[in-house]
């Protein structure tokens, strides 16, 4: 078994020129190469706007290459909890946003020509309890009246056409959503951002920002560990990587680990029983498993197995809990060879809702909550759009973003294993 992000030896990251010096100024400053900041640097380009992308370690390094290449609609809380939140109007608008985050991932994949394996091949969730099952149908109803958007429920006697596993209750089929290579597509929205003329600078931790002026016009001067540099603008797309240099949004946003483990190779009548329709899978608890089949043919399995971000000892554990996670689910993957397994980092909220807009004269988006290849590339669109001088609809600026209570939260996690803990008792309850 590899310590290896399986995507990253399907793809082929372009050479970045590390001598190359960053410019005096920019028109804007763009923090993070990820899918957020990579999309937000295509549009900007797009429109005329001289664009730094400042990048601390190499394009898409973060979880835009290590996630589970899930396209999904809807967000991490369900429909009903964001009713109860935000009203039926803002939810509608949110929920259209989501939807419209799909559009925007097929729109970019055929106009930039991404070879990334992008299949709307819908998303399949399965129930782990009987309760969790009863809900879907709410779920399904309150979708289509609310929303007008089609889900479907599927009972426990009809999912052996969705999945070969019998550990479940039932399920919930949104045929909308997506699967990509996220390697490959990362890769294609930063050629496509630097194809618009975005400068994307690898290695250019940013280590401090202030505001300033440059002959007359105010701005940020922007100090990285390749130079300094001048922006009219800067935007924040760095999701789980939040550090130090963005203070105030570091202390909104929790960082937390997702693993994954993939397969050899599977034969093709194994692969076609493990999942009939190829769909993107997950499950119903807080502690979730999210599986699907690779392009191929291997099973790809991930997970909350630890939560604290990636490390080698953190990495190690979750390979043999997914494992096991992924024998309760798939016996007949007993004697299958897991190849890969791999750490990423993910970026909840306090509230798990994504968050987008201006903080300290700065702009942002990030906290996707595992829900971020659509919804990443969606928003820094949409914001890029707002950088440029227009006003989008985009239902997540403005909403509140809470830090921690009483703030106890300084950007280190310290609490993580007693969420990890008291997600696993409600599961268990639930």
């Amino acid at each position: 078994m590899k310590e290896q992000n399986y995507w990253l030896t399907t793809a082929e990251m372009p050479a970045a020129d590390a001598s190359r010096p960053l410019p005096e100024r920019v028109d804007v400053a763009v923090i993070g190469a990820g899918f957020t900041g990579l999309s937000a640097a295509r549009t900007l380009a797009k429109r005329g706007a001289r664009v730094a992308v400042l990048e601390s370690e190499t394009m898409g390094w973060g979880a835009s290459s290590r996630n589970g290449g899930m396209v999904l609609t809807g967000m991490k809380l369900g429909v009903n909890k964001l009713i109860s939140m935000y009203g039926r109007e803002l939810t509608r608008r949110m929920y259209a946003a989501s939807l419209a985050s799909m559009d925007c991932v097929e729109q970019i994949v055929r106009e930039e020509n991404i070879d990334c394996d992008f299949s709307r091949c819908g998303h399949l969730e399965v129930a782990c309890k009987q309760s969790h099952f009863d809900d879907y149908a709410r779920q399904v109803d309150v979708i289509a009246r609310e929303f007008n958007h089609e889900l479907r429920v599927v009972q426990r006697q009809e999912l052996g056409a969705e999945i070969g596993s019998n550990i479940y209750y039932g399920g919930m089929v949104d045929e909308v959503s997506a699967g990509l290579n996220p390697a490959r597509y990362v890769v294609g929205l930063g050629c496509a951002a630097m194809k618009a003329g975005a400068d994307v600078f690898e290695h250019a931790r940013v280590e401090s920002m202030q505001r300033g002026s440059c002959e007359g016009e105010a701005g940020w001067k922007v100090v990285t560990s390749r130079g300094p540099l001048w922006a009219r603008e800067v935007f924040v797309g760095t999701s789980g990587y939040t550090g130090s240099a963005t203070r105030a949004l570091q202390k909104r946003i929790i960082p937390i680990g997702s693993f994954i483990i993939t397969t050899e190779i599977l034969p093709e009548a194994l692969a076609r029983e493990l999942s009939p329709r190829n769909r993107m899978i997950y499950d119903s608890k807080n502690y979730l498993y999210y599986y699907r089949l690779t392009p191929d043919r291997r099973m790809l399995f991930g997970g909350r197995a630890a939560f604290f971000p990636e490390n080698d000892q953190t990495v190690r554990r979750s390979a043999e809990l997914l494992r096991r996670g992924m024998i309760d689910v798939y016996p007949q993957l007993r004697d299958a060879k897991v190849e890969y397994v791999w750490g990423g980092t993910l970026d909840f909220a306090f509230d798990i809702m994504p968050h987008a807009g201006q903080m300290d004269g700065m702009y942002y988006a990030l906290g996707y909550a595992g829900h971020g290849v659509a919804m990443a590339t969606y928003q820094g669109q949409k914001m890029a759009e707002l950088i440029a001088g227009d006003k989008p609809e985009n239902p997540f600026v403005g909403i509140p973003f809470p830090g921690a209570p009483l703030g106890m939260y300084n950007g280190k996690p310290w609490f993580l294993p007693f969420a990890g803990a008291w997600y696993k008792f409600l599961d268990w309850v639930s």
